[in-house]
């Protein structure tokens, strides 16, 4: 068994508003969706919200090449969290681009909270990271000569991989 494709990452915010026009002015990264309606107790039981209404809309943002952005925005909003590189969970999600140079200009000229300069990797790839309303990092990365790589190679790079120099995280017995 295995997967077909990446699907979606999801994300809360305290301005549903606020995000949608965030990702789709700076990302190009449409809304495709919208779910307001929501049984307050599955709210209460599923999603733990504790309140005597609690509200939740839901959103799906469509980012170019196929992922999707998937939006929540509780009523009432839990305080947010800064991200902690040590702990376990997520911490970014990722955008593949063209030119981290050009593009950490372009953040700048939108108002883009930026975190880092773009620097290139010992691999080879640049990127740098910027934050979106809620605090949430977004590294915007450039393969660059992995490109063809990436594209070409697909499934077979990753059977190569597995059976050559990533082997050893493959024959442990979990």
């Amino acid at each position: 068994m295995k997967v077909h494709s990446f699907s979606h990452v999801a994300i809360t915010v305290a301005d549903f508003n606020r995000t949608v026009r965030f990702y789709n002015d700076v990302f190009g990264a449409p809304v495709v969706g919208v779910n307001c309606n929501h049984d307050p107790e599955r709210l209460r039981t599923f999603f733990g919200v504790q309140s005597a209404a609690p509200e939740l809309k839901i959103g799906w943002i469509r980012v170019p090449g196929g992922a999707t952005i998937e939006v929540f925005e509780f009523r009432p909003t839990g305080p947010g969290q800064e991200v902690q590189w040590n702990r376990p969970g997520l911490t970014h999600l990722s955008f593949n681009v063209r030119g981290t140079a050009r593009w950490h200009d372009y953040l700048i000229g939108k108002g883009v909270e930026i975190l880092t300069v773009p620097e290139q990797s010992p691999k080879g790839h640049t990127f740098f990271f910027v934050k979106d309303p809620d605090g949430n990092l977004i590294e915007l990365i450039d393969n660059g000569h992995m490109r063809p790589v990436l594209k070409w190679l697909g499934p077979l790079g990753g059977r190569v991989f597995r059976h050559t120099l990533y082997r050893k995280y493959y024959r442990q017995n979990w």
